[in-house]
């Protein structure tokens, strides 16, 4: 089981299987809104898909393949937030990131991103860490910009997004660019 505090209100920790239903929830009342980028939300349809994704992150926890957190705000999941891709032997992975419709914009996947890197690098021992979006979405191309992320290619006509083949942004972020980064709240006090 993982747990990272972000703040008094904010907490990642692994699901469990007691999540099911407010996971289902959570996921199906922002389906519209998810479903544009992800395409595991037209196949989360009934509890038991979400208690299935909580079964198999569970084993690839420990596995040390993958690893999935709820985003908690007051104990109420808004969120998830996860790594995958995990490559042992070069230490990368990839992280992927969502959030309900009533929270987005209000600097939740960042605050919580942040902490999570952090983890990865620190505590896991990553040197690397992807994010890939469609160049669609806007919005995973801001979070990447904020966290310091090089874009390092595009791939043609990659993916697959509503029947449609589309090109793939990959993005990376290491260890040390992490590390020699200024802080958010450094970087807030010299500019005011």
């Amino acid at each position: 089981m993982v747990s990272i505090i972000i703040d008094n209100n904010l907490l990642l920790r692994s699901y469990v299987p007691e999540d099911t239903q407010e996971l289902f929830i959570a996921v199906n009342n922002s389906r519209n809104h998810l479903n544009t980028w992800l395409d595991w939300v037209a196949k989360t349809t009934k509890p038991e898909h979400s208690l299935q994704f909580i079964q198999q992150s569970l084993q690839q926890l420990h596995n040390q393949e993958a690893l999935a957190l709820g985003i908690f705000y007051n104990y109420r999941i808004i969120g998830g937030i996860g790594m995958h891709h995990w490559e042992q032997k070069t230490k990368k992975a990839q992280i992927g990131y969502w959030i309900i419709k009533e929270f987005e914009g209000k600097g939740f996947i960042n605050k919580c991103l942040v902490k999570f890197i952090d983890f990865l690098f620190e505590k896991i021992g990553l040197n690397k860490v992807e994010i890939h979006f469609v160049p669609a979405n806007k919005r995973s191309a801001s979070v990447a910009g904020r966290l310091g992320c090089k874009v390092e290619g595009i791939l043609r006509q990659s993916v697959m997004r509503n029947g449609k083949h589309e090109d793939l942004v990959v993005t990376g972020l290491l260890k040390h660019e992490w590390k020699s980064r200024i802080p958010e709240k450094d970087i807030e006090s010299l500019t005011h």
